[in-house]
């Protein structure tokens, strides 16, 4: 259990979800965090964590950090992905546990389980099948570290506990056109047809995948959540046991930021689906006493004023 004194140290702080933690924490009356950047911290250095969490021992660590991005990301760059997220996972988990700090949450995501996977998706469906070759560079190196948790528990007796979140988004999330995900990146492009006053927009593939996202503040009230509880196994999906797709999603987007215009929709069919369809199946997490509570308008309304806020550089 987290004491209001007690020492957190939250791993990729400025990302979308560590940076939402951070604020949750703070709302929450939890104020002793503990943060490094990259010129403070460099997460791939093995020696540099160890020194770190030895130096500043904390009590609690919440693994927010990772290398991601979206379809052509992940699919352009697999040996970044798989190499940087095992050195970030094995460094922190390892050196966690040789610093003697027994309380941890390691950040996964949904698309560990597989492309071709029975819908809504269990958490003892992982490793059941083929991956999306799209992004299972990334996913390999988040199945590594569950199974790193899970041995680390097994054997050591820690308490490392692995959140399974499905797509998030939400302030502070990355807009670029190529490495961003599909819902910011949806985001982007429907702004800049408000602006410049388009008429098309063009989603990649044919917009029939369907998706479950979440926004970012849910993923954080869970993560501190079922860091104050004990459940049983060691994996849990986050998400909100819904989904729509592509084409659904650009739908509702277009209707609140657009909401008197006629847009086009057009397919870029050369472009990849990526998998058929992703929703988590969320009762493990409804019984053990999270749900989320942010409806999807409500969230984008909130993520699109951030994103006007805060995004000169794409928003302009």
């Amino acid at each position: 259990m987290i004491k209001k004194k007690s020492k957190i140290f939250i791993a990729g702080h400025k990302g979308l979800v560590g940076s939402s933690i951070i604020r949750r924490l703070k709302d929450k009356g939890y104020n002793n965090l503990l943060c490094a950047d990259r010129s403070q911290l460099d997460l791939t250095n093995q020696s540099k964590v160890f020194n770190f969490l030895k130096k500043n021992k904390p009590n609690f660590i919440f693994i927010a950090a990772a290398k991601v991005g979206g379809i052509y990301s992940n699919n352009k760059y697999p040996a970044e992905f798989i190499y940087n997220n095992l050195l970030i996972q094995n460094n922190i988990i390892n050196s966690a546990y040789l610093c003697g700090i027994k309380d941890l949450i390691f950040l996964g995501s949904s698309c560990v389980y597989p492309r071709m996977c029975k819908q809504p998706i269990k958490e003892n469906y992982l490793l059941n099948g083929e991956l999306e070759k799209t992004n299972e560079a990334y996913a390999v190196a988040k199945i590594a570290g569950i199974k790193m948790c899970e041995s680390y528990n097994s054997q050591y007796k820690t308490n490392y506990k692995c959140l399974m979140p499905t797509n998030t988004f939400g302030p502070n999330d990355n807009y670029d056109k190529l490495n961003s995900h599909f819902f910011p990146s949806l985001i982007r492009k429907i702004h800049e047809i408000k602006i410049r006053n388009k008429k098309e927009l063009i989603i990649w593939g044919n917009g029939k995948a369907k998706r479950e996202v979440i926004y970012v503040d849910d993923i954080a009230d869970a993560c501190i959540h079922f860091m104050n509880r004990k459940f049983k196994g060691s994996v849990i999906n986050i998400g909100t046991g819904k989904d729509f797709s592509i084409n659904q999603y650009a739908k509702i987007i277009l209707k609140l930021i657009i909401p008197n215009k006629k847009i086009k929709i057009k397919y870029d069919k050369f472009k990849p689906n990526g998998t058929p369809r992703k929703v988590l199946d969320v009762s493990l997490a409804k019984k053990n006493g999270w749900q989320y509570k942010i409806s999807l308008k409500d969230a984008i309304r909130r993520t699109y004023k951030d994103y006007l806020n805060n995004n000169r550089k794409y928003a302009n």
